[in-house]
């Protein structure tokens, strides 16, 4: 079991992005995350972007965990991106993300972040999940791959 499903809706999984760009990926998923959750698409997209420049958050292998705090939410939410073109994330291994999971955490949660960043972690090692994932017809077929459920 994943542990991922209780961090997404099926409107925050997003399969066949075209983004030339990191900030095109991060604003993609900003939208995606304001509109579910009732947040502002230039706030998250802010919040993101500086994280980013703390460091990168392209982990190898063509995998991101963008993250973020937010005084504005109350709970860890997640939105899961596919792209159709890999896009410079500049990770330490230099491979280009097509996969990304964005975590969005209210800034008094420092544990339940970690967890939720631990547990992303995990999933994204899992190369044979990584790899249906790559291949997932459709939202459903991501989402119960995203779950443990397929």
């Amino acid at each position: 079991m994943s542990e991922l499903d209780a961090l997404l809706g099926d409107d925050r999984i997003i399969l066949g992005l075209d983004a030339g760009s990191k900030r095109q990926v991060l604003r993609a998923a900003a939208d995606r995350a304001a509109s579910s959750l009732g947040l502002s698409a230039e706030r998250v997209l802010n919040a993101l972007l500086e994280r980013e420049r703390l460091g990168t958050t392209g982990i190898g292998q063509g995998l991101a965990i963008p993250h973020a705090k937010l005084d504005e939410i109350d709970a860890v939410a997640g939105v899961f991106l596919r792209l159709d073109h890999p896009v410079d994330f500049e990770a330490a291994d230099g491979r280009p993300v097509d996969l990304l999971f964005v975590l969005l955490a209210p800034s008094s949660s420092g544990a339940d972040h970690l967890k939720a960043l631990a547990k992303v972690s995990r999933v994204f090692r899992n190369a044979p999940l990584c790899a249906a994932l790559r291949a997932a017809p459709g939202v459903a077929a991501a989402r119960r791959l995203l779950s443990g459920t397929s």
